[in-house]
C-alpha cells in the first residue's frame, strides 16, 4: 500500500466492520481455510467480507485459503501497539445515584409503552466514553455527549449532563428497576478504577436492521426495498441517513435502535 487517500479509504472501510476485524485477528495466528473462517466469524456474507479485505490489500486468497499480506500483518501490529498505549482510568470518577424519575410519557412508536426521563448524579461527563465497553451493546456519541445502550427493545441514553432517557418501558416499576441495575453496573466499574478493555461486539444480522426500518419499500434511498437497504448498510455500501423516512417523528425510536446497531456493523 502506498498510502494514497483512496487506498486508506479502502482499508478504513474494510476495518470498520466487526466481522472483518474478527477475520483479521483470526488470521493473525496463521493461514486459515475459508471453512475455518466461516466457523469462527460466521458464514453470512463471508465471501463479501473476504473480498473487501482482499481489495484493501489486507489479505490474500489462494485456492480456498486466506492469509494476511505483509501490509495486513503490519497494520495489525501497529494497531496493537497503539492500543497498548491507551489507559482507561476511572480513579477520579465518583459513584452515581439516580436522584429523580421525572417523567413517564407514552412512546411515539408504541403507545402501550412509555418513555422515561430521569436524572443521575453526579453527572459523568466524558467518563461515559470510557464506560462504553462495560455494556454489550452500547455506543458513545461525541456529537451529543451521550452513551446509548440497547437491551432488547429498550434504548437507554445517558447524557454527560446527568439526564437519562429510556424508551419502550412497560411501567414505572420497570423503569426504576432498570435504573437501579444501570447504577450498580456503573458504580461497580468505578469502584474497580479501570474500565475493561474493548471487547468484540455482538454480531448484527441484516434481519435485525430490517426490523427497525420503515418497511415501506418507498425507494427514496435509491434501493429496491428496505431489506436491500439493510444488506447494503451491512456491507458499508450505504449510510443510515439515506433513509429519510427515519427522520419522521413516528420513527424516532426506530432511529435510536438503528444508531446503536450501526456501531456493530
Amino acid at each position: 500500500m502506498s498510502g494514497n487517500p483512496n487506498e486508506i479509504k479502502l482499508v478504513n472501510n474494510a476495518m470498520s466492520n466487526a466481522t472483518r476485524r474478527k477475520i483479521m485477528n483470526f488470521l493473525a495466528n496463521g493461514d486459515r481455510t475459508v471453512e475455518e473462517i466461516g466457523a469462527t466469524a460466521g458464514k453470512a456474507m463471508l465471501d463479501f467480507h473476504l473480498k473487501v479485505l482482499q481489495q484493501a490489500g489486507l489479505i490474500e486468497l489462494n485456492e480456498g485459503t486466506a492469509s494476511l499480506t505483509e501490509y495486513g500483518r503490519n497494520f495489525l501490529k501497529g494497531k496493537e501497539e497503539k492500543e497498548q498505549g491507551k489507559g482507561a482510568d476511572l480513579s477520579q470518577a465518583r459513584p452515581v445515584e439516580v436522584t429523580e424519575v421525572r417523567q413517564l410519557l407514552p412512546c411515539i412508536a408504541d403507545s402501550s409503552k412509555f418513555r422515561t426521563i430521569a436524572n443521575m448524579a453526579p453527572p459523568l461527563g466524558g467518563v461515559l466514553k470510557v464506560l462504553e465497553p462495560i455494556f454489550s451493546r452500547s455506543r458513545y456519541s461525541d456529537g451529543i455527549g451521550a452513551l446509548m445502550i440497547q437491551q432488547n427493545e429498550v434504548i437507554t441514553t445517558i447524557y454527560g449532563t446527568g439526564k437519562v432517557t429510556m424508551t419502550m418501558i412497560k411501567n414505572e416499576e420497570e423503569a426504576r428497576s432498570r435504573l437501579e441495575n444501570l447504577k450498580s453496573t456503573i458504580n461497580e466499574a468505578i469502584a474497580k478504577g479501570v474500565a475493561p478493555a474493548p471487547r468484540e461486539k455482538v454480531r448484527v444480522e441484516p434481519m435485525e436492521i430490517y426490523k427497525y426500518l420503515p418497511q415501506t419499500n418507498c425507494g427514496k434511498c435509491s434501493e429496491q426495498s428496505c431489506y436491500t437497504f439493510a444488506i447494503k448498510l451491512m456491507g458499508g455500501e450505504t449510510t443510515l441517513d439515506k433513509c429519510t423516512s427515519l427522520k419522521e417523528p413516528g420513527y424516532t425510536t426506530n432511529l435510536e435502535h438503528l444508531q446503536v446497531l450501526s456501531a456493530y456493523i
